[in-house]
This record gives structure tokens, C-alpha cells and sequence, in this order.
């Protein structure tokens, strides 16, 4: 990659120069502005205190050791401003990021940062109390997302949903289902939704008049799940495993991983109550394991569980966790390190609910006062193509506003419309070649050099950026980074698609334009892919000129 040999040619300059390298990596930046180059560095502004000179004098010193060893593809090398040190190229270098695309196929973009790890990823796990609501709809689009990325980087990932069927909310779920089935109201701090209004008339329709109360848990235990089953399957999610709280309990595991951890001699008694000393592994207090009454904790069940997720082979865990949920990381990341496990495991990413907004009024979400919104409404209304993209536009950590009323229009409004219709226009080149008889050369064949129009030197140099997004997406497990590629990238190939006419007289532009456009299809798909998205070959027009050229 051309960011690989420009950094390396970078540092050997400033090793020839005298200096020492910068500390940190990426010593390459993209210029804020076009007319500063292609890619730049602020090294000398880096270094000029440690070398007591001035930032352009050290800038200067760089530039004159990379003129006497120039980097394939550079032009010209400038200093600007207080020292920044940019690198202008010849078009050269984006007609050999094509031709990798095109070598490369659906591997382009792919590394091997965590080859080697397997990595046990668990989100959502929503207690199964309940439909999916809405905003569970985000954590299901960013964990899948975020294990294709970490999978496009050489690891092996395995999806987990953890089911929470061993507490007090199941118990008090089965209580509210049994009053629906006897036609009274739920316990005042029982589940209120219409949800359940309808499970119990399907539950009598089904097994009659004589259902006890734990027969009535289990039956809506197993619909609720079954039902989160069907609405993950809509949305187009599978996950490896379903991990039951029970099992830990059944097969002793919270009793042992209490028993270790006192063995170990990090947990201790107080007024009646188990405690793990957490604090002595960063966390702000310690933690109660079993309560007074004896009734092991949620952290004790985390504990165990967590624990059992190493023992099955997994060598780093991901948990995605609401944000409502932030004082409960320590503690369990103190007690697996009690645990002798590595410190900061599991790693936990905190995310934001979502607010749906339809007619400009916000749509309340109440799983207790029935009003609730689920996932399932959300796509009864949108396809879920759009519901998956519309909730990776933006990073998991910051609120985020659903707007019906956008998504569901077939305009270039709607951010999903807009990069999926950038791929069917692709395809419509292609049947419109086909059409005209115009067949594709071998890219060895055609002349790359007549791609001068700056519509195409945009989207070649979207298609550059393009590994290096998806490495940084998955490094900072953050799809919707790959989500603003995507968008970028389409509004680069809807210029072009509208400025430069791809079947034309000249034969030479016409090759290269198809090579172009196949490229763009190629890493269109594949970003599109790992969002979990169709990549569609055909939408309805946006106008009737709209013919594919």
C-alpha cells in the first residue's frame, strides 16, 4: 500500500537526516484540504523540541533526504506552514490501487491484526422477559458488524447470547403472565405490556384452563425466546450459541467459582454477606457475591459465566452492554482478575439507546407501562437492510435519533437508499454493456492512464482508504466507521456515474471506466457485507434518465 512505503520512506529519511523517528505510530495523515497534497506528516513539528531546531528547518532536513532516495509514485515533496511535510503523487499510484482491488477481490481490505485470537463476542442478551424492543435493534446491527470486522481481520469470532433465566425477573415475569392467564392485573411490580396480554390467550388456546404458575413461566420462557429467535432471524443474525443462566447454577458453577475465589483469598465474609474484594484490583468498593438470605449475586452468576467462556477455549471476550450499565465493569473485569484471568477482561463496550421519532413526536419505549415499541415493529416497517445501516450511522456510545419517516422513504434523503443505489447503478452499467455488446478486457489489457477526470481520481482514492477503514473500525470496534466510508464513497461514484459517462466512443475510456466501476463494485459490496447489508443489484429509479448510461 502506498501509506506503507510513504511512512517507510518517511523514517528512513529522517534516520538518513540524523533524526530520531517520532514517537507513536501513524506518522501519515490524509491533508485537512485538497492543494496540501495526498497524504501528509506533522514529524518535523513532533520532533523539533527534542532536536532544538524550528519545525521548518527540521521539515527541510527530512525533504532533503527523501529528494535524494524519492519514493515511487511522488511528484513533489513540500514544506507548509510551520512544518508540515506533504507528499504530492503522480495519478500512478491509484491506477495500482485499482489493479489491487481487482487482483484481490472480496480479500481486499482484509489483514491479519488478530490472527490467532478467538474471541467470544456476547450482545444483546436481553432477559428473556420480553420482545426485543427497538433499541435493542442497535446492539444487534453493532455486534454482528463489529464480529465481521474482527473476522475481516484474521480472528475467529463467536457469536453469544447470554440468557438471564435464572433470577428474580423471570420469576416475577411468570408471575405477571399467570394474573394475564387468570384475567387479572399484574403484581405492582410485575411486566405491564399488551405482549402479555396476548401470551396468555395464546397460552390458554393452547394448554387450557388448568396451567399452574411455573407452567405458565416456562411456556412464556420458551415463547420469548422463541420469538427473539424469529426477530433476529429477520434482521438477518445467527448466533452460535445460546448460553442458559441455568446451566451454570444446575452443573454447580457459581458454588465453585465462590469456592475458588475464597481459596484464592479474595472473597470474605461481612455482616452475613460474601464479599469480593474487589478493591484490591482497582475497583471503587468491594462487592457483595451472596446476599445475607444466601442468594448468589448477578456478579457471582457473571463471574462463573465469564469464567466458563475461557474454559471452552475463547481466549479474549467482548460483552456489549447498555450504558445504564457502566458501574458493573469493574467489578466483574476485578473479579476475573481475581480469578487469575488477564486484567480488563471481559472488554466491555458501552453503548446508547436509541429514540425512534415518527411524525416529528418521539415514540416512547416502556417495556412496564405497555407501551412498547420492539423490533419487530421496526420491521414490519423497513426492510432490514435499512434497519441495520440506519443504526451503524453513528458510534454506539452517543444517542442516536431513529427517524421513521426517513428511513422508510426511497429517496437520496435516506441514507440507506442513497449507498445502495450506488451499487445498482453499477450493476446497470454492466447490463447496459451487455446490451450494447460491449465486452470487458483483461485489465492487463487496457490502458489505466486515460483515468485522469478528477470523478475518477476520487473514487480511486476512496478505494485506497478503504483497507485502512476497515483495520481502524475493527481496532476501535467501530462499524460506523465503515458506515461513513461507505457514505463517502457513494456520493463519490454517484459523481462520477453522473460526470463521466462510462460507455462511450473512445474504447480506451470505456475499458477503463469499466475496470473503474467494477472495482467500485467490489469493495462496494464487501463494505456493505461487513454491515451486515445487501449489496442490491436492482432498485426502483430516481428518475426515468436514470438508464445506466
Amino acid at each position: 500500500m502506498i501509506r506503507e512505503r510513504l511512512d517507510h520512506a518517511l523514517r528512513d529519511a529522517m534516520t538518513a537526516a540524523g533524526l530520531p523517528a517520532p514517537a507513536g505510530d501513524g506518522a501519515l495523515v490524509e491533508p485537512a484540504r485538497k492543494g496540501f497534497g495526498d497524504w501528509g506528516s506533522n514529524a518535523a513539528m513532533r520532533l523539533a523540541r527534542d532536536v532544538g531546531s524550528p519545525p521548518r528547518d527540521v521539515a527541510q532536513r527530512i525533504v532533503a533526504a527523501l529528494e535524494r532516495a524519492r519514493p515511487d509514485h511522488v511528484e513533489r515533496i513540500t514544506v507548509d506552514g510551520p512544518g508540515f511535510i506533504n507528499f504530492h503523487l503522480a495519478p500512478t499510484w491509484l491506477y495500482d490501487v485499482l489493479r489491487e482491488v481487482v487482483a484481490s477481490g472480496d480479500r481486499y481490505g482484509r489483514g491479519q491484526a488478530y490472527a490467532g485470537q478467538r474471541i467470544n463476542l456476547e450482545f444483546v442478551s436481553a432477559n428473556p422477559t420480553g420482545p426485543l424492543h427497538a433499541g435493542g435493534g442497535r446492539w444487534v446491527a453493532v455486534g454482528d458488524a463489529i464480529a465481521n470486522l474482527l473476522a475481516s481481520q484474521g480472528a475467529e469470532v463467536h457469536r453469544e447470547y447470554y440468557l438471564n433465566d435464572a433470577g428474580a425477573q423471570l420469576e416475577t415475569f411468570g408471575r405477571s403472565l399467570y394474573a394475564r392467564y387468570r384475567g387479572e392485573d399484574p403484581p405492582e411490580d410485575g411486566y405491564r405490556g399488551q405482549y402479555l396480554v396476548d401470551m396468555a390467550e395464546r397460552l390458554r388456546a393452547e394448554r387450557g384452563d388448568d396451567v399452574t404458575e411455573d407452567e405458565a413461566r416456562e411456556w412464556g420462557y420458551h415463547e420469548v425466546v422463541r420469538g427473539l429467535r424469529e426477530d433476529l432471524a429477520r434482521i438477518g443474525v445467527r448466533f452460535d450459541t445460546w448460553f442458559s443462566e441455568r446451566d451454570l447454577h444446575e452443573h454447580g458453577e457459581v458454588d465453585d467459582v465462590l469456592r475458588e475465589l475464597a481459596a484464592r483469598g479474595h472473597a470474605f465474609e461481612d455482616d452475613g454477606a460474601v464479599w469480593l474484594r474487589s478493591t484490591a484490583f482497582g475497583d471503587s468498593r468491594d462487592r457483595v457475591l451472596v446476599k445475607g438470605d444466601g442468594a448468589p449475586t448477578y456478579l457471582a452468576a457473571d463471574l462463573a459465566y465469564h469464567r466458563d467462556k475461557f474454559r471452552r477455549g475463547w481466549n479474549h471476550l467482548v460483552d456489549i452492554w447498555g450504558a445504564d450499565h457502566h458501574g458493573q465493569v469493574k467489578s466483574l473485569q476485578s473479579g476475573m482478575e481475581a480469578l487469575g484471568f488477564p486484567p480488563n477482561e471481559p472488554e466491555v463496550i458501552l453503548g446508547q439507546l436509541v429514540t425512534l421519532v415518527s411524525g416529528g413526536a418521539v415514540v416512547r419505549i416502556s417495556k412496564r407501562t405497555g407501551n412498547i415499541i420492539t423490533l419487530a415493529d421496526i420491521l414490519d416497517e423497513v426492510d432490514p437492510d435499512v434497519a441495520r445501516l440506519t443504526f451503524l450511522l453513528q458510534s454506539i456510545d452517543s444517542a442516536q435519533t431513529f427517524d421513521l419517516d426517513v428511513v422508510t422513504s426511497q429517496s437520496m434523503e435516506n441514507p440507506v437508499y442513497y449507498v445502495q443505489y450506488a451499487h445498482a447503478r453499477i450493476a446497470s452499467i454492466g447490463r447496459k454493456a451487455a446490451e450494447l455488446g460491449v465486452e470487458r478486457r483483461p485489465l492487463d489489457e487496457v490502458d489505466l492512464t486515460v483515468l485522469v477526470h478528477e470523478r475518477e481520481l476520487d473514487l480511486l482514492r476512496a478505494l485506497a482508504l478503504y483497507p485502512d477503514a476497515v483495520a481502524e473500525a475493527a481496532a476501535l470496534r467501530a462499524p460506523h466507521r465503515v458506515t461513513a466510508w461507505v457514505r463517502d464513497f457513494a456520493a463519490r461514484f454517484h459523481g462520477f456515474y453522473r460526470d463521466c459517462r462510462v460507455i462511450s466512443e473512445d474504447d480506451a475510456i470505456t475499458q477503463a471506466r469499466l475496470w473503474l466501476a467494477e472495482a467500485a463494485r467490489i469493495a462496494l459490496a464487501d463494505a456493505l457485507g461487513l454491515l451486515g447489508v445487501h449489496a442490491p443489484d436492482e432498485m426502483s429509479r430516481l428518475d426515468e434518465g436514470d438508464d445506466g448510461q
